[in-house]
């Protein structure tokens, strides 16, 4: 009996064997979970992104880059929000302190606050440059193919001034791509999608409901203010959640103006030492001028961070926050 229990046993494992999977991995297989991609699997991918002039351009990552140079608060946030802090060589340029929850991997990050020389940055090697579309201007890094025949690829960030509309779908796609181009692409779509969530909860909860007349501006110098419309991240956040921008369609306008319009909400924006968050409000609300719109009668004038309305990246999370909560305090 036993012989015929061994060999019994030697024909089942040699079965399992031809087939190729044991009863374990059979299991995992039929559990309905994805497994993360292996390198191999993952790539080569190909990303579309910009040139200096605007131009598309398409680049090939055979891996994830090792050596990443990022320049400002969002490249930055982006590359840590994604767990990449180890892959940063270099950190150049923040408006605003980095979020608490990344300060401890970042504080193992070369920063500065000051771009280095561009002589510099070929000296280290990069095979990444991460940035803002300024960077490669003439009288700085000079144009992406520079470092493309140099074998440093590049990625611009759409909404820092390669297009004429700041489009909110742009910040999602940034980070999509970037989720992609370091095989994190779980993670990416993990930060994307609580932001659309924010924003579907907020326009189901207003539905039906009279709309909140609410404007963004910017304080450029007294009576004149720049308009945050539907052409820039925080209109189309404001719109996208159920507000009446109004002064959509306008860049610029002046006290008489923002009288007329009479908002019930206004986010005034700030931004580092130019405009301070309590001067942002006080701006406005310590003007007499001003004192018949409702957004002062109702003491409903709220400070927002340019970080949060201007290339944002997963500060976009912020910037959805603070607007809903300015609008629908209940929510």
């Amino acid at each position: 009996m036993k012989k015929i229990f061994f060999r019994s046993m030697l024909l089942l494992l040699a079965v399992s064997v031809f087939l190729g999977c044991s009863p374990k991995e059979d299991q995992s297989q039929n559990s309905g979970k994805s497994m993360p991609k292996t390198e191999g699997a993952h790539y080569p991918v190909t990303i579309t992104t910009y040139n200096y002039a605007g131009e598309p351009v398409d680049l090939t990552f055979e891996k994830a880059p090792e050596k990443v140079a990022a320049f400002y608060q969002s490249p930055i946030e982006t590359m840590l929000a994604l767990g990449l802090s180890d892959k940063l060589i270099l950190a150049v340029g923040l408006d605003d302190p980095v979020k608490d929850e990344f300060k401890e991997a970042f504080s193992k990050v070369d920063y500065r606050d000051k771009r280095p020389e561009k002589e510099e940055i070929i000296d280290m090697e990069p095979d990444f440059i991460f940035a803002w579309s300024s960077l490669f201007g003439e009288k700085r890094y000079g144009d992406v193919k520079f470092w493309h025949d140099r074998g440093t690829k590049t990625y611009i960030w759409q909404n820092s001034g390669l297009k004429k509309e700041d489009a909110l779908e742009n910040e999602y796609q940034d980070i999509l791509n970037i989720g992609k181009i370091f095989n994190v692409e779980d993670k990416a779509q993990e930060i994307v999608d609580k932001m659309k969530t924010e924003i579907a909860a907020a326009k189901k909860h207003v539905e039906g409901k009279t709309k909140v007349k609410a404007i963004i501006i910017e304080v450029e110098k007294e009576g004149q203010y720049r308009v945050y419309g539907e052409r820039t991240i925080g209109g189309q956040i404001a719109m996208q959640v159920g507000a009446d921008l109004v002064g959509k369609d306008k860049k610029g306008i002046g006290k008489e103006e923002l009288i007329e319009l009479n908002p019930d909400v206004i986010f005034t924006v700030y931004f580092g030492d130019y405009i301070e968050k309590d001067q942002s409000i006080e701006m406005l609300t310590k003007d007499n001028a001003l004192q018949s719109i409702a957004a002062l009668q109702n003491k409903k004038v709220f400070p927002i961070n340019l970080s949060e309305v201007y290339a944002s990246g997963i500060r976009t999370y912020d910037g959805i926050k603070t607007i809903i909560s300015g609008l629908y305090p209940d929510l």
